[in-house]
């Protein structure tokens, strides 16, 4: 029987663009890589102690962005939109070289990176995928804030909604299957913020990129943006991108349902924390077969535990 397997791209890919929160120029490379080796970023830009993994136990800080480390302090930021396209279109492996801290806003979606991974194309390996599998409900409450990942037979689900007292952004709410749904809406949504925040941003030293190339700047509940929005529920849609980066940073794809309520990358990076704090939470699986995830799960003779 044919494996579904690990997956690369076929040839290298060469970005430029700046970053939104430094300001900086930046040239990011992505490579093909060998199986079993994941998403690697290396900093081109320093001599040594220069390679960093992103996995959520990585992450030094989550405030607007999702930024990892390795153990010499050498940082990498603004890493979901790029890990967000891995993950939707299945690349295991990958080597990413970056000449500066921050990976290129570019438009403030995932729509370049996606592109540009088509057009490389894929090299399929011969082994096997792995997946996590959630075997219990977690959850985490954080004044308004909630999250939680419970178990699914058949899929990952993202269940999130947002509440903001802007009356363009509002509510919105959005429920998707990983596996089985175009995901082009969710690719295509952009970083947004409101008008009276930048000057917070600024006080931080975030944004110094920003402009309305790369970010929805809603102002008194009117978008700045002369071209409108992309699809009616471009904000929530962008929290599922965020989202399904800073899942990727466990290191494999994964089955359950999530829900998630005005969270954001520290929820989520708290909750993988939880859940991988205590083996009983999950399964680590191997794929036996040519189906899709989504088909799979249902048919247990297609999976093996590697706890």
């Amino acid at each position: 029987m044919s494996l579904l397997s690990q997956k690369t791209i076929e040839k290298k890919i060469s970005i430029s663009g700046i970053g939104i929160h430094t300001g900086n120029k930046v040239d990011l490379n992505i490579l093909p890589s060998v199986p079993n080796s994941g998403i690697i970023f290396k900093r081109t830009d320093l001599k040594k102690n220069n390679i960093v993994v992103p996995n959520f136990a990585n992450v030094i800080d989550a405030t607007l962005c999702t930024t990892i480390s390795n153990q010499f302090g050498i940082k990498v930021s603004t890493i979901e939109h790029l890990m967000a396209a891995f993950y939707g279109l299945g690349i295991d492996n990958a080597i990413i070289e970056i000449n500066s801290q921050e990976v290129p806003i570019l438009d403030g979606s995932a729509k370049e990176f996606v592109f540009l991974i088509k057009e490389a194309g894929f090299k399929i390996s011969d082994v096997p995928i792995k997946l996590i599998k959630i075997n219990k409900k977690i959850e985490i409450k954080d004044k308004n804030k909630f999250i939680s990942f419970d178990k699914s037979n058949a899929a990952l689900e993202i269940d999130f909604e947002i509440k903001y007292k802007n009356k363009l952004i509002n509510n919105q709410k959005n429920k998707i299957n990983i596996y089985e749904d175009n995901l082009d809406d969710i690719y295509n949504s952009r970083t947004f913020c409101l008008f009276e925040d930048i000057e917070k941003l600024n006080k931080l030293g975030l944004g110094k990129g920003g402009s309305l190339e790369n970010a929805i700047v809603i102002k008194n509940d009117k978008l700045l943006n002369k071209n409108g929005l992309r699809n009616n529920l471009e904000f929530v849609n962008h929290k599922i991108l965020d989202c399904m980066g800073d899942l990727y940073l466990t290191g494999y794809r994964m089955i359950g349902s999530l829900v998630c309520s005005q969270g954001g990358h520290s929820l989520t990076n708290k909750l993988l924390r939880k859940i991988f704090s205590d083996n009983e939470n999950y399964s680590l699986l191997e794929i036996k077969g040519k189906n899709l995830p989504h088909t799979f799960a249902n048919n247990p003779q297609n999976l093996k535990s590697i706890a």
